[in-house]
């Protein structure tokens, strides 16, 4: 297992609390917050079957970079070893790397539904193949290629086989908070919620939604995923060629699995720049090379009128969050 390093240094927090409205963990801990309260009584549980999807390249298989460069390096699906939940999205000599294991459909009105009724925190049970009973936990959703990466403890890797299929006990799509105004939830399971409670998140005395996250993100960054009509399935990157705004926001410390904050973003009903909103997300997948690419984030609460507050968590990562290593 990897330790979790942290990722705010204490001059890094100065300088983003300087930059845009967000609290440390001590001055939000001095506050008397509600949990965040949902219709938890109203969503429909239901099944969702993937598999476990395996690689693919384009022929000729480079990526061209916007400098020129051009890479042959690992790109989507399969299993991946020894880049899961936690460790870097960064390092890597890879690309749109997906941590874990990527589940997916051969239909296509089966895999969009796969992706769509998947939320972050659901249940995975292998039913197939040698590891047939295995549970594991949806941490990510990849837009495009239409990916849900799913994690499992160490043991489950070696028993596991490209092709073998995995269900879903899929809850949380059509949640919505009861105790908040002006906030939007989305790609959240009951399960992550609870854990986003115990974890510090809730509604503070003026009605702001207070959630722990590990980095900031301006908009002017946000990239691949822009434009379309919903946030329901997949993500959309973090461009990361601005290494003055690399540098400034601590970026080259994403981990897969961080909770992160989108300032001067709308995840409402489609991915926009808005100033004053604020987008919740998690870091889905790694970096890129490719011109408006890089590390996937999946919106997780929105609030297009800047209902959201963010508070400084360097343990603000699913790994942590739903103890998965």
């Amino acid at each position: 297992m990897r330790r979790l390093s942290p990722t705010i240094s204490t001059l890094s927090v100065a300088t983003l609390v300087a930059l845009t409205p967000v609290l440390t963990p001590e001055s939000a801990a001095a506050q008397d917050l509600r949990p965040l309260e949902v219709n938890r009584d109203h969503l429909v549980e239901m099944a969702a079957l993937g598999e476990i999807r395996a690689p693919t390249f384009p022929n000729p298989p480079y990526r061209i970079a916007p400098d020129g460069s051009i890479l042959t390096i690992p790109g989507t699906s399969s299993i991946v070893y020894n880049f899961r939940v936690g460790d870097t999205a960064i390092d890597m000599a890879g690309d749109h790397i997906e941590p874990g294991v990527s589940m997916s459909h051969p239909s296509d009105a089966e895999r969009h539904a796969l992706n769509v009724l998947a939320q972050i925190g659901n249940e995975v049970r292998i039913v197939s193949g040698e590891a047939r009973g295995a549970v594991g936990t949806v941490i990510g959703k990849h837009g495009g290629i239409d990916n849900v990466m799913v994690e499992f403890p160490d043991a489950v890797y070696d028993d596991l086989v490209i092709g073998d299929r995995m269900q879903v006990r899929a809850i949380g799509l059509g949640m919505e908070a009861t105790n908040v105004e002006g906030v939007a939830i989305r790609n959240m399971s009951p399960r992550l919620l609870d854990a986003l409670n115990a974890a510090g998140m809730g509604v503070d005395g003026d009605g702001m939604l207070q959630v722990p996250v590990t980095h900031l993100v301006p908009a002017k960054v946000m990239g691949s995923g822009l434009g379309r009509n919903h946030v329901a399935s997949g993500d959309y990157d973090i461009q990361m060629f601005d290494e003055g705004v690399n540098e400034r926001y601590n970026l080259n410390s994403l981990r897969m699995g961080d909770i992160v904050a989108i300032i001067d973003a709308d995840n409402t009903h489609g991915r926009i720049y808005l100033e004053g909103a604020v987008t919740i997300g998690v870091i889905s997948h790694g970096k890129s090379r490719v011109a408006g690419h890089g590390p996937g984030v999946t919106a997780l609460l929105t609030s297009a009128e800047g209902r959201i507050t963010p508070v400084m968590d360097p343990d603000a990562n699913l790994a942590t969050l739903l103890n998965l290593r």
